[in-house]
């Protein structure tokens, strides 16, 4: 008779509010037409943390997943980021997120990007301490933030993220941040923590995944994972979600860890994301549409969703 072993745990983190996360999840910055199957599959697969976000437009998909799944949602940990900025625009977007992922609560709320030449994100900030506050966000945080700007809504507010979540992986580590998340006692969380697949090609990281009998994207996971960060990537490939999740059962020595320290360039590819302006994340046909959803909220957002859907079948499939 087959043995069907249950998945390993993932460890927790502890946040400086006394909760704790899930060290190990998967982003869906996505298709939409991707999400619904791909949270399935990776709760089959053991994953508890979920990361979506307006901007990725997969909020009702988390909510169609898990219906289906059958998960219960004190086992889950779910993140989502806000988009737009203001003190009211943020609780109104709160709301509006809570009804697409049709939950009572999340378990963590971030800023998406400061958005630094609207001069709003500590008034925004202040919103999610409120939030906070009344329990409905468990724990909160930013994303894509400098040092000047995570003090200023410390200062301002009194109350330290539970997270910064950041692009980090071997060629971009961001040790400055990473040790004033240490002092703060803010948890380093790592979006893109494979480089957009870049890390998966670099000559060293194939070296050491040849050396210990594993793929190029477990080597860099588990590095992830002995720095104390939170890694979250993603895929549509229920193979490589799998991959991704066996971590668990080796550790890299201290030689090799410091090799993968060495090859921290400091280079944005992308550009900086702390500086970015609303429109260079919002621009084209999507940004519309999630414009529209959010002007119109009274609009059933399984329409919104379907529109989602509809354009991304015009979209290349994503690797």
């Amino acid at each position: 008779m087959a043995s069907h072993e249950a998945p390993p745990s993932v460890p927790n983190v502890a946040l400086n509010d006394g909760n704790h996360i899930p060290q190990l999840g998967f982003g869906l910055a996505m298709p939409p037409r991707y999400s619904v199957r791909t949270v399935l599959h990776g709760l089959r697969t053991g994953y508890r943390l979920i990361d979506t976000a307006v901007l990725y437009r997969t909020e009702v998909d988390v909510r169609q997943a898990l219906k289906r799944s059958g998960a219960e949602r004190t086992s889950l940990f779910i993140t989502t980021k806000l988009l737009k900025h203001g003190h009211d625009m943020a609780l109104r977007c709160f709301e509006r997120s809570l009804e697409r992922l049709g939950c009572d609560y999340v378990d963590l709320y971030l800023i998406h990007y400061p958005f630094p030449e609207q001069a709003r994100y500590v008034e925004t900030w202040k919103a999610l301490t409120e939030l906070k506050a009344d329990g409905r966000a468990r724990s909160i945080g930013v994303s894509n933030f400098r040092i000047d700007q995570l003090e200023r809504i410390i200062d301002a507010s009194g109350v330290v993220p539970a997270v910064h979540q950041i692009g980090l992986y071997p060629r971009l580590q961001r040790p400055d941040l990473r040790r004033f998340h240490s002092q703060r006692g803010i948890v380093t969380e790592a979006y893109s923590p494979l480089g957009k697949g870049q890390a998966m090609r670099d000559p060293a990281v194939r070296e050491l995944a040849s050396r210990y009998n594993r793929t190029p994207a477990q080597i860099v996971l588990r590095w992830h994972l002995q720095l104390g960060n939170v890694a979250i990537p993603g895929s549509v490939t229920p193979e490589r979600l799998e991959e991704n999740f066996r971590i668990f059962d080796f550790e890299l020595n201290q030689e090799d860890m410091r090799s993968l320290n060495d090859l921290d360039t400091g280079r944005h590819p992308d550009g900086d994301p702390s500086t970015y302006a609303e429109h260079d994340v919002r621009s084209g046909a999507a940004g519309a549409i999630t414009d529209f959803a959010e002007r119109y909220p009274r609009v059933d957002s399984l329409i919104i969703q379907n529109a989602m859907r509809a354009l991304s079948h015009v979209r290349s499939r994503p690797s």
